[in-house]
C-alpha cells in the first residue's frame, strides 16, 4: 500500500474518534489565554503518541510537538488555533456548551463559534496518523497548538505573535506552514483556498471627540461632540469609496460601537466611538491610517471640538505564498476528489475576515486553507456564519480537514528531500 493510501486509511479509521474529540472540546470550550484542559488532552495525546518532543506552556497555553520521520529531510509545521469566543451558544445539541467565564471583567457564555474545536481535533488526528507512519516520513513535523488566535485579553500578550516570540518557528525553522480553517461560506467536505492575499489585516480604531457640554435647549453655549461624531462617521465612509484605488484591493472602515451621553436634553462633554479597519494590502492599510486621523481631527476642529485617534494593528493581512500555494494546489486537489465523500476544490474569494496564521506567514512561507462544513440541506449563503451563536459543523468535513493537512505535510517534505 503506497503512504498516500495509508494516509487515506487511517483517516478513515480515525473519523469516529476525531468527532468524540471535536464534541469533547465543544462541549468545554476556553476562552483565549485560558485554554488550560484543551492544552492537557492535547498534550497528553502526544505525549502518548511517543513525540519526540512535547512543549507546553508556551505563550501561556500553548502546546507545540515534534515528530521526526524515520528518514532525514526538511522540516514543516501545522498550526491549529483551540480558544473560544465569548459567545453564548444557541445551538440544541447533546454536546451544547453551557460554560461560562469572565472575559475583560464581564461573565460571559462562552462557544467554540468559530470552529476551533475542530480545528484542534483535526490536528490530533492528523498527529495520530502521522506518529503511526513515522518510518515513511522524509524530514520533521512540526505540531502547533496556539492560544488566543481570537485575541488575548485586554492587557496581554497571546497568540501567535506570542509563540513566535517564544521561539515556536525555531529549533528547528520549518520551510513551510500549513493551517485550515472550517467554514460555512462552503458544503461540507468542500476545500478552498486562494493564492496571494487571502483574508484582511485587521485593526482596532478608537476616535475621542471632545466637546463642551451644555444644556440641549442651548446648543450654542457649549461644543456638541454628538453631532462632530455624526459627521465623522459620514466621513470616514468616503475614505474608501473616494480615496483608494478598488482595483487594487479592497478595503473596510466601519464604526461599530458609539457611546456618548446620559440624557435626552443634555448635550455630554465627549463621545466615543470604537470600529475596525480591514485591507488587503499593507500600503493601503497605513494610506487608511493616515487619512482616518487626519479626517477625524479635520472634521473636530471645523466643529470647534477635539480629538483624539487610536489605532491598534492587530493583524496581518493572510497572505498565501503564491508558489507554495501553486505546488501544493495538486495535493488538496487530490484530497478533495477522493476519500469516503468526493467534494471537490474551489478559489475562494478574499474574505474581510482575520487570523493571526498572518503572523507566521510573515517569517515562513504559508498556505492556509478552508474546509465547508455546511450541511448538504442548508445553502451555504444561508448558513449561519462562524461567530454565531447557531453555528454548526456538519462534522463530515473534518475527515476531509485530517486529510488534507497530513497529505500536506508528507507530499511537503518529499517534494523538500527531492
Amino acid at each position: 500500500m503506497s503512504l498516500s493510501a495509508e494516509i487515506d486509511a487511517a483517516a478513515l479509521a480515525l473519523q469516529a474518534q476525531v468527532i468524540a474529540w471535536r464534541r469533547d472540546l465543544h462541549q468545554h470550550p476556553e476562552l483565549g489565554n485560558r485554554e488550560f484542559r484543551t492544552a492537557s488532552i492535547v498534550a497528553e495525546h502526544l505525549r502518548a503518541l511517543g513525540l519526540d518532543e512535547v512543549k507546553t506552556g508556551v505563550a501561556h497555553t500553548g502546546v507545540v510537538g515534534l515528530l521526526k520521520g524515520g528518514k532525514p529531510g526538511g522540516a514543516v509545521a501545522l498550526r491549529a488555533d483551540m480558544d473560544g469566543l465569548p459567545v453564548t451558544e444557541e445551538v440544541e445539541l447533546p454536546f451544547a456548551s453551557k460554560a461560562r467565564a469572565v472575559w475583560n471583567g464581564e461573565e460571559v457564555g462562552v462557544m467554540h463559534a468559530c470552529g476551533h474545536d475542530c480545528h484542534v481535533a483535526i490536528l490530533m488526528g492528523v498527529a495520530s496518523i502521522l506518529a503511526g507512519l513515522r518510518e515513511h516520513i522524509a524530514g520533521t513535523v512540526k505540531f502547533i497548538f496556539q492560544p488566543a488566535e481570537e485575541m488575548p485579553p485586554e492587557g496581554e500578550e497571546g497568540g501567535a505573535a506570542l509563540m513566535i516570540k517564544e521561539g515556536v518557528l525555531e529549533h528547528p525553522t520549518p520551510g513551510a506552514i500549513f493551517g485550515l480553517h472550517v467554514t460555512s461560506r462552503q458544503p461540507a467536505g468542500v476545500i478552498g483556498y486562494r493564492p496571494g492575499p487571502t483574508m484582511a489585516s485587521s485593526d482596532k480604531l478608537k476616535i475621542t471627540v471632545q466637546g463642551k457640554q451644555t444644556h440641549g435647549a442651548a446648543p450654542w453655549l457649549g461644543v456638541d461632540p454628538i453631532v462632530t461624531s455624526a459627521q465623522i462617521v459620514l466621513g470616514l465612509q468616503t475614505i474608501v469609496s473616494r480615496t483608494l484605488d478598488l482595483n487594487r484591493e479592497p478595503a473596510v472602515v466601519t464604526i461599530g460601537a458609539i457611546k456618548g451621553g446620559v440624557r435626552e436634553n443634555i448635550i455630554p462633554d465627549s463621545v466615543e466611538m470604537r470600529g475596525t479597519i480591514r485591507s488587503f494590502d499593507e500600503g493601503m492599510r497605513d494610506a487608511i491610517h493616515e487619512r482616518v486621523t487626519l479626517l477625524a481631527e479635520g472634521i473636530a476642529a471645523g466643529s470647534r471640538a477635539t480629538c483624539k485617534v487610536c489605532i491598534t494593528k492587530n493583524y496581518p493581512v493572510t497572505r498565501n505564498d503564491p508558489v507554495l500555494t501553486e505546488a501544493m494546489v495538486p495535493t488538496l486537489t487530490r484530497v478533495a476528489s477522493t476519500g469516503p465523500r468526493p467534494m471537490g476544490i474551489e478559489v475562494v474569494p478574499k474574505a474581510t475576515g482575520a487570523e493571526d496564521f498572518s503572523f507566521f506567514q510573515r517569517l515562513i512561507p504559508g498556505l492556509f486553507f478552508f474546509v465547508g462544513v455546511t450541511p448538504p440541506d442548508i445553502e451555504p449563503s444561508q448558513a449561519y456564519s462562524n461567530h454565531s451563536p447557531r453555528f454548526v459543523v456538519d462534522e463530515r468535513g473534518l475527515e476531509v480537514g485530517v486529510r488534507a493537512l497530513a497529505h500536506l505535510a508528507v507530499d511537503y517534505l518529499a517534494s523538500v528531500k527531492g
